[in-house]
């Protein structure tokens, strides 16, 4: 039923366009890049219109220079001259089952109290912010309010320890920390200021500390430098004029995982970031004025960034914010948060389908779903079954499903059906094609188009609004990293292959990053991470599918002298790389090896190890990997026979 074209033999809600008709609209849309996008740029208020739409120096691209425009008045201002005003901007729920509303004027009148308040302590446009937050309202609050006067945030995931922290904020210099006393996670409190204390430590640019009175745990408060949230913005003014800011002012810093131990700053601008965003979670999910959207991710990561706070602030819609995990305390608590706010639009990862395919559907048929129109799938290609699944026991078998590929880089949504434009027969585990005013391709390792049914590298062609504007502080890393793989052309570093009927199917990452329940961890991180305990000499990290995180962490590591192989051994690298770089990096297994296999130049052979974990033959590999590991073994080496 899936894959047919003709309506009449679909559910009414799924009536879909020939996929000629699309790729009318596509291909059109890549005539005149620049047209097109301006022409989508206009749909936007601007303080003042850009000289010319882009200034292409490959590989930086300016998108609207000359424009002035601001991102909190787009997501904010603009709505309380209509009825909005009085519309709700934001349900947020939290993990305990606490309750609060806010109106877009009340969203308004907090971003604005903060606003002054950041002022008042000396935040200039152009300071960095560190935001280290649970899903708490106060966290898109902070957002608006740095971009309302023209500063730059830098979200940081609340999950993160101190020393990540700490990287990231002496790598922005930022000027402000806000964080919270506590959050919450599966009934516990996680401190989180005492977290920030300890980054605090080894952060000399921070002057001041403003924090959150979420859990009303007792924390240290260092006189001088830590405020109080609500004190601050108790008497604030709340008619901060929004600056407006060039096109090209950075809009955030935010921080993802690479090939080699530091992690990148990527940063998005605001004029062309707010115009792609605008465009495709319009076509993407067709978002209207009833529209109530809930996007599961957290807002420490990019997902939360453009499909929690920007885009459907944006377009006006209600947005739902949820504090907890997804199963706590029962496995039916997201169908209850559906049911409750009668949600529409609902944007999940594959790894939270495919935990609540283990609990089965008994869950979600406790609860009204009717409300849903359109499901959304973010952070990793989800598998026919648990696509098949979604569908019918979340979406009713009347909910399209938007299978979004996208990356932090990318800034928002690139591959996707797109039922805003007109909706493509679908194929479980297929992302179907690319957005207009997307130029994606499968090539080969000489950048040379591969014909149908060829595992390739993806890669963007052309540059859009949404595209990274740099790596911070390291121009020169972002030319190597994207685009010196294939010159000219944007390397997204995923494998991909089309089928016969031009549909893009993604196939994981073709470098040293593993995809852990959506997020995003490089390989040298994780590795400096292990080697930096007292007992490791060296160590490789590899990825191993997981049925429900996608991808699950594995360790092989050398010890040093004195030390020996041990359970409780084990268990203390577990904690300690969760202590590291945070719980998300927990490995699944270690392996103490004698040996590793690596290459004449000393790169580790990755390859054979994820076959080793993998229990298949090494293949061609074998009797050299044997050789390198030092066993003289011939046929599938499995982690045993290294150990």
């Amino acid at each position: 039923m899936l894959e047919k074209t003709r309506s009449e033999s679909l559910p009414v809600e799924l009536k879909y366009w020939p996929v000629k008709r699309y790729m009318d609209v596509y291909r059109k849309s890549l005539d005149d890049i620049e047209d097109f996008w301006e022409q989508e740029a206009r749909k936007l208020e601007w303080f003042r219109t850009w000289d010319k739409v882009l200034e292409w120096d490959p590989p930086f691209a300016k998108w609207f220079p000359g424009g002035l425009i601001n991102a909190a008045y787009l997501c904010v201002d603009r709505h309380l001259k209509t009825w909005r005003r009085n519309k709700v901007a934001m349900y947020w729920e939290g993990e305990g089952g606490e309750e609060k509303t806010l109106s877009y004027s009340q969203l308004y009148r907090e971003v604005n109290r903060l606003a002054c308040a950041l002022q008042k302590i000396g935040v200039r446009d152009g300071d960095r912010i560190a935001l280290y937050l649970p899903m708490i309202p106060e966290l898109p609050i902070a957002m608006l309010a740095s971009a309302r006067i023209g500063a730059i945030h830098t979200v940081v995931f609340s999950g993160f320890s101190s020393m990540a922290l700490a990287d990231r904020i002496n790598d922005t210099e930022a000027k402000v920390l806000i964080t919270a006393d506590g959050g919450y996670r599966r009934g516990k409190t996680i401190p989180l200021k005492e977290i920030a204390d300890q980054a605090l430590e080894h952060t000399p640019s921070i002057e001041k500390v403003i924090v959150v009175k979420r859990t009303g745990q007792q924390v240290k408060m260092k006189e001088g430098r830590d405020l109080w949230y609500h004190e601050i913005v108790e008497d604030a003014k709340e008619d901060v004029a929004p600056l407006p800011v060039e096109s090209t002012h950075p809009l955030y810093i935010l921080y993802t995982s690479g090939t080699t131990g530091k992690p990148k700053g990527i940063v998005h601008s605001t004029g062309g970031y707010l115009v792609f965003i605008n465009s495709i979670y319009q076509w993407v999910f067709d978002i209207k004025e009833d529209s109530v959207y809930w996007c599961t991710a957290d807002v420490g990561w990019v997902t939360g960034h453009s499909s929690i706070v920007y885009a459907p602030l944006m377009h006006g819609a209600s947005i739902v914010v949820y504090e907890g995990a997804p199963d706590y305390p029962r496995p039916d608590r997201w169908w209850e948060i559906i049911e409750k706010y009668k949600v529409t639009i609902f944007y999940t990862s594959p790894t939270a389908i495919r935990m609540f395919m283990r609990y089965g559907e008994e869950w979600p048929k406790k609860h009204d779903l009717s409300s849903l129109t359109i499901l959304g799938s973010v952070g990793e290609p989800i598998n026919p079954e648990a696509w098949l699944w979604y569908f019918k026991h979340i979406g009713g078998e009347r909910c399209p499903i938007v299978d979004t590929w996208w990356q932090t880089e990318t800034g928002g949504i690139m591959i996707s059906p797109a039922p805003g434009i007109g909706l493509v027969p679908l194929k479980p585990g297929s992302a179907t094609f690319p957005l207009p005013g997307i130029d994606a391709d499968v090539v080969d390792e000489n950048g040379n188009p591969l014909p149908p049914g060829v595992r390739g590298y993806l890669v963007i062609k052309k540059p859009w609004p949404g595209m990274l504007m740099t790596l911070y502080k390291d121009p020169e890393r972002y030319k190597q990293t994207y685009w010196s793989r294939f010159p000219g052309v944007y390397y997204t570093g995923d494998y991909c292959m089309k089928d016969e009927d031009g549909y893009f199917w993604l196939l994981g990452r073709a470098d040293e990053v593993l995809k852990v329940a959506g997020h995003r961890l490089g390989t040298m991180e994780l590795e400096s991470a292990v080697i930096s305990h007292p007992a490791v000499a060296e160590a490789a990290v590899i990825g191993k599918p997981h049925e429900i995180k996608g991808e699950g962490i594995v360790v092989f590591a050398i010890l040093r002298q004195g030390y020996a192989p041990s359970e409780k051994l084990k268990e203390e690298l577990r904690e300690f790389m969760r202590k590291t770089i945070g719980p998300v990096a927990t490995p699944d297994e270690i392996y103490f090896v004698s040996k590793l296999p690596k290459t004449r130049s000393g790169k580790i052979m990755r390859r054979v190890l994820r076959a080793v974990v993998s229990g298949m033959p090494v293949g061609d590999f074998a009797s050299a990997a044997a050789k390198l590991i030092g066993l003289g073994f011939q046929g599938s080496i499995t982690p045993e026979t290294i150990a």
